[in-house]
This record gives structure tokens, C-alpha cells and sequence, in this order.
């Protein structure tokens, strides 16, 4: 069905994440789905595939890839029916401190989190009261000698039950003693182990997908101050720029989606028989899916030129964006139409279309909605005034 794969690079990658993902059928996830529990034996797969340190430099243990090639690493998770939150997560938070970190900070936890002795599958930035108004959060870290002690609460924070390590993004500078509003923001590891229980309290939050989500509280928690990632005050724009090759990452995953419910409804078309004929046969059913088909393809080739561009060493805010957002739009109407084909089998466990279903909508608002990618494109695309 897919053409792409006549020339893609990835093939063999794409066929040995296949064969894993086989061993992980969809009576796996309907059971962590019902427990919300967390894909371990999944997790340790990858790892131990070398898929998890596939951005990690090959000096640092990890396989030293290509960001498209992790791409296809989670667009086939996603293909196969499989949840790949865990993987990307932990792919682009540890950009951060591939860019930014130090030597040490690079030696001591990049061989760690290649090999699974370590997780850092939590990132520490949306709060209560901001949301996606990054620089107005609260969380604050003061200096105080060898160390900073930190205070506040951040939501939204998947997997911080199952990590090692947290990015964590605070100010270090009171907003109104700063020029500009992005600046005063720093980003730290933060030892999950060790702060456990000493400063640092994690509630988990039930929520429609399974995602492992939690919201964590910091009560006077230290962090060593050679825990800070980079410059102190200059945080923000550390996370920004793990944000383009986290959008196009998402992006591969919708696409991987969209795959596999348009895979799914097709065949479930060919063969369920009402009226005596297929109901592939009536263009009621072919056509939301060939358009979602359509859909799909199109913004395929918007996530291969923003990664292209990444690649080549620029910048591809507005490829990225996009193509997170057409993506998550072709996901989102390949899971409509896989649903309405299936009928009430849609909305049955065995089939896995309900779960998938509601994994591909959490794409339309995280990790960034789609009406801010429309005012991204308005203002810095188009030239438009700033809406906000």
C-alpha cells in the first residue's frame, strides 16, 4: 500500500521493529490498557533492540541514527497496533542533554540510558495554571550554595512512576526581574530515585488513554546544582530546541496510526458481508477511507521534508509543525472511518479500534493543539500580527 517504501532507507530497520512488535500482539496492550499499566516487557524489548539509544551517539553506548530513522523506529510501533509514548519521549528529552549537557552530565547518564540501566522518559514542563504558556510557569529553583531548591507542581508528566530521571524546566529568575519573558528559565536532571519522597511527590492521574500519566509536586526538593543542563537562565530555548524533533517524531507516529486503521478498516471491509456483499463494495465505506488514505500520504511527505531539513542542519519550524498537525488530522480521520466501518465491533475491546481510537485523539492537543500550530504558521509564516 505504501509506495514510500520503494526507496526508504529504513527498510531493514522498519522490518526488524516489525518482527518485535509481533511478540507484543494487541491482547498485550488490551491488558496494560485495563490495568494502566505500564509496557515493561515492551520497553525492555526496545532497549535491548538498541532502538531506545537509537539518537544516542555510538560513542555513548547508544546507535548513533539518524532523527529519521528514529522516525521509522516509532511510525512502525504505531503500525503494528503497538504504543510507542515511552520511546519517543525518551528520544527527544535526551536531545536536550546531548546539545546542552556537559561532558560529565553526557558520560555519565547518555551509556546508562542506552543500555536501560536508566529511564529518562519524564519531562517536567506543563503546570496547572499555564498549560502552553511555557514561560509563564511557576515551578521556581533557587541557589542556594552547592545546590537549588526547588518548589512548585507540574501536570502532564507521563511515566514519572516508571523513570529514573526528569528534564525539569523552572525559573531561576522572578519573570518580572527579566527583558524578555523567555529568558530566567533553566533546565535540570532531576534524580527521581533520590528525591522520592524527600521533596518530591508523584499522584498518578486516570485519564482516557493509557499514558502513565501523573502530576508531581516539588516541596523545597534539591537538585545539585551540577545538575543543570547548560547556562542558568537560558532553559527555555533548550527546550525549544528539542520541540521541532519532538513534532516531527509525533508526527511519524500519527502517520504510523493512520496506517494502521486504514490497514485494519480495509481489510474489515473486504470481508464483512451485509446484504449479501461486501460493505468495501459500497462507496460509503471505500470513500472515507480513500480520502483518509489520501490524507495520510500527503502528510507523509510533509514529515520526510521537515525531516530532510532537520537533517541537513535546519531549522524546519514550519515543516514540523505542519506536519504534526496534518498528521495528527490524517490519523484522526483514518480512526473515524476505521470505527464507522467496524460498526458496534468498533467499539468492542478484541478489535483494538476503541483503544487506538483513543490514543490518536490525544494528537489534536498534545503536545502542542493544533490551533497554536495555526497561529505559529499565521505569525511566523505568513507574517500576521501575534494573536497571543
Amino acid at each position: 500500500m505504501d509506495q514510500a517504501q520503494l526507496v526508504d532507507p529504513h527498510t531493514e530497520i522498519r522490518d526488524e521493529v516489525k518482527k518485535l512488535c509481533a511478540r507484543f500482539p494487541g491482547e498485550y496492550w488490551r491488558k496494560l490498557d485495563e490495568q494502566r499499566a505500564y509496557p515493561t516487557e515492551f520497553v525492555r524489548a526496545l532497549t535491548e533492540g538498541g532502538y531506545l539509544g537509537a539518537l544516542i551517539p555510538e560513542e555513548y553506548g547508544g546507535a548513533g541514527l539518524s532523527l529519521s530513522a528514529a522516525a521509522a523506529i516509532l511510525e512502525t510501533v504505531q503500525a503494528e497496533g503497538c504504543n510507542g509514548a515511552a520511546c519517543h519521549a525518551q528520544m527527544y528529552i535526551m536531545g536536550t542533554i546531548l546539545r546542552h549537557g556537559s561532558d560529565v552530565q553526557k558520560k555519565t547518564y547518555l551509556p546508562k540510558i542506552a543500555s536501560g540501566e536508566l529511564r529518562l522518559q519524564a519531562f517536567g514542563v506543563t503546570e496547572p495554571t499555564s498549560g502552553t504558556d511555557t514561560t509563564s510557569l511557576r515551578t521556581f529553583a533557587k541557589k542556594e550554595g552547592d545546590h537549588y531548591v526547588v518548589f512548585g507542581q507540574k501536570v502532564w508528566t507521563s511515566r514519572a512512576e516508571h523513570s529514573d530521571l526528569m528534564l525539569l524546566l523552572a525559573r531561576t529568575t522572578p519573570k518580572d526581574q527579566v527583558t524578555k519573558r523567555t529568558e530566567g528559565l533553566s533546565t535540570f536532571i532531576v534524580d527521581m530515585r533520590a528525591s522520592l519522597g524527600k521533596g518530591l511527590t508523584i499522584r498518578p492521574i486516570r485519564s482516557m488513554m493509557n499514558h502513565n500519566s501523573t502530576e508531581v509536586f516539588f516541596d523545597n526538593m534539591i537538585v545539585p546544582a551540577e545538575n543543570l543542563v547548560g547556562v542558568e537562565g537560558r532553559g527555555f530555548r533548550y527546550i525549544l530546541d528539542g520541540m521541532n524533533a519532538e513534532r516531527l517524531l509525533i508526527a511519524a507516529e500519527c502517520i504510523g496510526d493512520a496506517k494502521w486503521f486504514i490497514e485494519k478498516a480495509t481489510a474489515y471491509a473486504r470481508d464483512r458481508v451485509v446484504f449479501g456483499r461486501p460493505i468495501g463494495q459500497n462507496q460509503g465505506i471505500q470513500f472515507p477511507i480513500a480520502r483518509a488514505y489520501a490524507q495520510m500520504r500527503a502528510a507523509e511527505l510533509m514529515v520526510q521534508s521537515g525531516l530532510a531539513k532537520f537533517e541537513a542542519g535546519q531549522t524546519p519550524g514550519e515543516e514540523a509543525n505542519m506536519a504534526k498537525m496534518l498528521a495528527a488530522d490524517a490519523s484522526w480521520a483514518a480512526a473515524e472511518a476505521c470505527i464507522q466501518t467496524h460498526g458496534g465491533f468498533g467499539f468492542a475491546e478484541e478489535y483494538d479500534v476503541e483503544r487506538k481510537y483513543r490514543e490518536a485523539r490525544l494528537y489534536q492537543v498534545a503536545p502542542i493543539s493544533t490551533n497554536l500550530i495555526l497561529s505559529y504558521i499565521a505569525e511566523h509564516v505568513l507574517g500576521m500580527p501575534r494573536s497571543y
